[in-house]
């Protein structure tokens, strides 16, 4: 297989609306494939449309894109994100509204009344930014709150007043929740059931706020551009008003319509003036028109308000695709189903029919999602020529994601070009390429376990469970070995993970590092480790850039070492960081290497170590000796303690001649890097435990010492160990 280097990108300044349902994509990635093609045409397919902001990029690009989006959601944020209305229309359409009357009051201030509560501290009457509950409980425990007049703020207990008002409002439940349903679904819907399970997930309060909102929507005399505006105010109000808010956030991304045992209630009219700069625009306006309509061949998005299968062959007649490209979905039955609920309250029933079945469904397996890939594949092979390139990105990667997904493309005959993982918390990046069906052979646990040995060897290190699951997925595509039995997905899910457990578990060659007792637990090895590190290659190639490189910003480093270290074995940001922390200082953006770690100067500086370690082996009436990088304390012709002298944190090679007379002798620049290793490495842990890390300080401060034994010294050299730095993140 032809790995291709991970496409970095750049995480966005803000993450924007409705960002914890969708993908959790760096900006630039999609840029940078297209980049990196050869295409005939501009036309590109979007067959998911589940990232408004990857289709955007790809037509801001020069491309023209068709997207086939079915959820009514994510179609109105493509088309808000693609051109949004000035900042001053949203101001406009939420002044409109909070101006409209209730009764005496404007709007605004009726609805922020209901969120009034008293300041501990000065006791005047403020509006809480939230209040806190817990799950099954009619009133909140707790609040947050800023006063504006004393400045209090933080969190506090809610007070009777503040548990009467919940109870006051939640009187009126009824009557809202019933308005609100039938703007889903009508009372005599078969699917009338699924719509009251899902707005059970809203409390009195925000239902309350939505359903005035709503019934006023329509009587407002708004232009078009502004009630666009207005609706996407109302569409953040819809989100925040759920239950699914866990407080504190420990499900920032949630997957399964299920409330949290504590939530936050947040203030939705405060929500609303929040979502006021959200939508500003972001990159030049796109120019988007729904299918069958024109675009400019100089780019433009095109939406097909359907699905895949009801467009392929009028696509197959009119647009030559040059190229597919798409956020890959995950399963996600909170998202799907709340956006057939708020389809309904935005835009009516009508637009809730053709989506209904998001209601319908309640659980989503990695089965379901084989079935519907190979679904979405099917329909790409019936319209694409042989060739044709699909780059897929899939967040939040995981084991049965990525068998899903390239079981399902196997199947439909798209070959396997390319996977690139840089770790399980950023999106995973796979090519595949349109073809023929080959015929299927068996999946043998003998290709499986070559597989993982092989990888394993040349990773030289432990890994997580993603990586290896991935490597062996690879090796079956490969052999055309990912299949189903007739129409069922579940029995192909099941037997690829038997297989992979087979050749992990029936085997001697592996070892497994983890508390758990499931192999997607912890960590994997090998049981003989005979191959250098990949965080030892990439500190080396690092550093190699560094010395013919003298200034360079970080992204030029990390697209350098993506181009050596491609799919698999990319490296996380967190190594590349411990690297250059470890060896270069930051000179305004860019990174340079340090005065002392350049070769020459720390050349000297390991002389001076083994000079320095001699004289203190004289002063203990050893004699000494010198082999390779190696200084040997001698007494009676025989070691009794040895020194390994490094410039670098390669501590495997250190340790391929080590026994346990040897202490390692590095540069304190190297400690936070060494420990870096160590915690990323099990194995290495392991084996170091009974050898000792020894700093350069420790060596030249144990000289001034006026008095120095042999017990002093091996107190002294355990004073000093190596920990991790805090001065960057090193969590992947």
């Amino acid at each position: 297989m032809n790995y291709q280097p991970y496409i970095p990108g750049f995480k966005p300044a803000d993450a924007g609306p409705l960002a914890r349902f969708l993908p959790a994509l760096e900006d630039g990635v999609i840029s940078g494939w297209l980049s990196r093609q050869t295409l005939t045409g501009n036309w590109l397919l979007d067959p998911f449309g589940f990232s408004p902001k990857l289709a955007l990029e790809a037509a801001r690009s020069g491309y023209r894109v068709l997207v086939t989006a079915n959820n009514p959601i994510t179609r109105f944020l493509l088309e808000i994100f693609a051109n949004p209305p000035p900042e001053s229309e949203f101001i406009a359409a939420l002044a409109d509204l909070g101006a409209i009357k209730k009764g005496d009051e404007r709007l605004e201030q009726h609805l922020q009344s209901l969120y009034l509560t008293q300041c501990e501290t000065c006791e005047k009457q403020i509006h809480a930014q939230a209040f806190l509950w817990r799950k099954g409980e009619d009133v909140p425990y707790a609040k947050i709150y800023e006063c504006p007049h004393c400045k209090d703020s933080g969190e506090r207990i809610a007070t009777d007043s503040d548990k009467e008002l919940a109870m006051q409002i939640a009187g009126t439940d009824t009557l809202h929740r019933t308005r609100l349903f039938e703007r889903v679904v009508s009372l005599k819907d078969e699917d009338r059931m699924y719509a009251e399970e899902a707005i059970e997930h809203y409390l009195p309060r925000p239902l309350y706020v939505l359903g005035t909102i709503l019934n006023r929507l329509d009587s407002l005399n708004l232009s078009a551009t502004r009630k666009r505006a207005l609706t996407a105010l109302l569409l953040l109000a819809c989100d925040a008003g759920n239950t699914l808010w866990a407080h504190p956030a420990e499900r920032p991304r949630p997957k399964q319509l299920s409330t949290p045992s504590q939530f936050r209630e947040d203030n939705l009219w405060t929500m609303l003036e929040r979502g006021v700069g959200l939508f500003a625009q972001a990159g030049s306006p796109v120019v988007i028109e729904a299918w069958p309509k024109k675009i400019p061949e100089t780019g433009g998005i095109c939406i097909y308000e359907g699905r895949l299968k009801d467009l392929a062959h009028e696509v197959k007649r009119e647009i030559p695709i040059a190229a597919v490209i798409g956020s890959v979905p995950r399963p996600n039955q909170a998202f799907w189903t709340l956006s057939a609920l708020w389809a309904g309250w935005l835009w009516g029933s009508e637009a809730v029919e053709p989506y209904k079945v998001a209601l319908r469904r309640r659980r989503y397996d990695w089965a379901w999602s084989a079935t519907a890939l190979f679904a979405m594949f099917s329909h790409l092979d019936e319209l694409l020529a042989d060739g044709v390139p699909v780059f897929g990105v899939m967040p939040e990667p995981e084991a049965p994601f990525m068998t899903s997904a390239l079981t399902a493309a196997s199947i439909t005959g798209f070959k396997l070009e390319s996977v690139a993982i840089r770790t399980e918390h950023d999106p995973a990046q796979v090519t595949w390429k349109s073809g023929k069906k080959s015929a299927p052979t068996e999946m043998e646990v003998g290709v499986a376990r070559k597989a993982l040995h092989d990888y394993l060897s040349a990773r030289g290190e432990p890994v997580g469970y993603l990586h290896l699951h991935t490597a062996a997925l690879i090796a079956l595509a490969e052999v055309n070995a990912l299949k189903k039995a007739e129409d069922e997905f579940d029995f192909a899910m099941r037997k690829t993970q038997s297989v992979m457990e087979q050749a992990l578990k029936d085997s001697h060659e592996f070892i497994h590092y983890s508390t758990g007792e499931g192999i997607d637990t912890g960590m994997w090895g090998l049981a003989k480790r005979d191959h250098e590190s990949l965080s030892d290659k990439i500190e080396v190639a690092i550093v190699t850039y560094l010395q013919k490189n003298p200034q360079v910003i970080f992204l030029e480093v990390e697209e350098e070492l993506n181009k050596q270290f491609t799919g698999l074995m990319t490296p996380s940001k967190g190594l590349i960081y411990a690297v250059l922390n470890s060896y270069a200082e930051k000179d305004g953006g860019s990174w340079v290497l340090r005065k002392e770690d350049l070769a020459t100067a720390r050349r000297e500086e390991m002389k001076t170590v083994f000079t320095q370690l001699e004289e203190i082996g004289k002063r203990l009436e050893f004699k000494t000796t010198v082999k390779e990088k190696t200084l040997i304390w001698l007494e009676n012709g025989k070691p009794v303690r040895k020194f390994h002298v490094l410039a670098s944190a390669l501590i495997h090679r250190a340790l391929e001649t080590a026994d346990e007379q040897t202490a390692i002798v590095i540069p304190g620049g190297r400690a936070a890097l060494a420990a870096y290793k160590l915690d990323r490495d099990p194995d290495l842990k392991d084996r170091l435990k009974n050898y000792r890390l020894v700093k350069y300080r420790l060596v030249r401060s144990l000289l001034d010492l006026p008095i120095l034994t042999r017990d002093s010294f091996n107190e002294q050299i355990a004073s000093d160990p190596v920990e991790k730095s805090t001065g960057q993140m090193m969590m992947f």
